[in-house]
């Protein structure tokens, strides 16, 4: 059972990285990706919605960082070293 665990963990932390990387470049609403980033966002919305309430972002030059996919990374770090250690 901890091996599922450790691998629906690492699923996710990728799922995570992917959804900052799409948020980097536009989306055209049209297309393959769209449904792609709708679909990262549908998945990893239950974990950073609460977070970004809870840690708004910061203001960073002219724009602003959200910082809850990094304590996202962190949590999930620290469910594996307990889980998958």
């Amino acid at each position: 059972m901890p091996n599922v665990l450790c691998l629906f963990l690492q699923i996710y932390s990728l799922l995570i990285l992917a959804r900052v990387v799409f948020s980097w470049f536009p989306i055209s609403p049209n297309g393959g990706a769209a449904i792609f980033s709708g679909f990262l966002s549908f998945a990893t919305d239950p974990v950073l919605r609460p977070l970004r309430k809870a840690l708004p972002p910061i203001r960073f030059g002219s724009a602003l960082m959200d910082l809850s996919p990094i304590v996202a990374f962190f949590g999930i770090g620290l469910l594996q070293n307990f889980i998958c250690a």
